[in-house]
């Protein structure tokens, strides 16, 4: 018999079960199992309210999990807008390939919050992963 409970309900969810279920079902506008993934426009919120917004159960939490849509920099262009009234987000490193046993899923992207304005921004410990969906339409990421 099959668990009735949905994937990732430890509430520690791996890359795999945020982009294959979560991100998959979200974007397809399908019902979640269990509805605790918030809804959130990361850009008007600083990550300091991230806390309230998205907690989960009453347990204190280190990690917070929500849907956010790209903000674009500019209507016609493809940059993302990352700043928040207090700060910016930056993206470090490399993306993150997410696979389903052997099949490319999506990606995962970190960012940084910096407080102030680029590119004089001052580096804080907040940190986010940032996971995008990858299908034959969008084709293999792109190298640059």
């Amino acid at each position: 018999m099959e668990s009735l409970v949905p994937p990732g309900f430890r509430f520690h969810p791996t890359d795999e079960e945020l982009v294959g279920y979560y991100l998959k079902k979200k974007v397809a506008s399908q019902k979640i199992d269990l509805d605790v993934i918030r809804d959130i426009d990361l850009y008007r919120i600083e990550p300091w309210d991230l806390q309230e917004r998205c907690r989960i159960g009453y347990e204190e939490q280190k990690e917070w999990y929500f849907f956010s849509h790209k903000d674009k920099k500019y209507p016609t262009g493809t940059r993302t807008n990352r700043a928040t009234m207090a700060g910016f987000w930056k993206a470090t490193g490399r993306d993150k390939a997410v696979y389903d046993k052997i099949k490319l899923i999506g990606m995962r992207k970190t960012l940084v919050f910096y407080k102030g304005r680029a590119p004089n921004g001052q580096k804080s410990d907040w940190i986010i992963h940032e996971y995008r969906l990858e299908s034959d339409e969008n084709g293999a990421p792109q190298a640059s």
